[in-house]
């Protein structure tokens, strides 16, 4: 099967986190097929310039409850390159982890300091979403992004990732 998943992680108190993943098969999907959650305590502190340190554990702990499988593609809140292509971001670090077997989309809601992120603007919005991937061409994964069902800046997958992120 060629599902996709899409991963975001939520921080609250301290030194806790919520993972969420939701699956689902077709970029025009409404809904997701499946969502799964994981809570993490013990997560590791916020360090300038090393975001990936503390949500790829997050992350990993997510994934050990997926048939990885039936993936084909992952969704990354956050950047795959930083300003250049040797300067990796989260999703290159997931990439590596994952031995380079899954592409990544990394879809960024702000600018990062000299990106090489393709900007894609959806519906009305006059502020572009950052697409960057690895494994995939960044034009063509922009333009799956950009095919999700929505009519606003943000995907309502992408939004629905967001809201189960906060409920806890």
């Amino acid at each position: 099967m060629n599902m996709k998943l899409a991963i975001d992680v939520y921080y609250y108190g301290t030194g806790k986190a919520k993972t969420v993943g939701i699956i689902f098969d077709k970029w025009e999907s409404v809904e997701p097929v499946q969502i799964i959650t994981k809570l993490t305590d013990g997560v590791n502190e916020y360090e300038s310039g090393k975001f990936y340190k503390r949500e790829l554990p997050c992350i990993i702990e997510l994934l050990k409850l997926i048939n990885m499988k039936t993936i084909d593609m992952i969704i990354i809140d956050g950047y795959v390159y930083l300003d250049k292509l040797d300067s990796y971001g989260l999703g290159m670090h997931l990439y590596n982890v994952l031995e380079r077997e899954y592409s990544i989309i990394g879809v960024a809601k702000t600018y990062f300091h000299n990106n090489i992120a393709e900007k894609l603007y959806r519906g009305n919005s006059k502020v572009p979403l950052y697409i960057t991937s690895v494994g995939i061409e960044q034009k063509q994964a922009s333009s799956f992004i950009g095919n999700m069902y929505g009519n606003y800046r943000i995907p309502k997958l992408l939004k629905i990732l967001d809201r189960e992120t906060k409920i806890i």
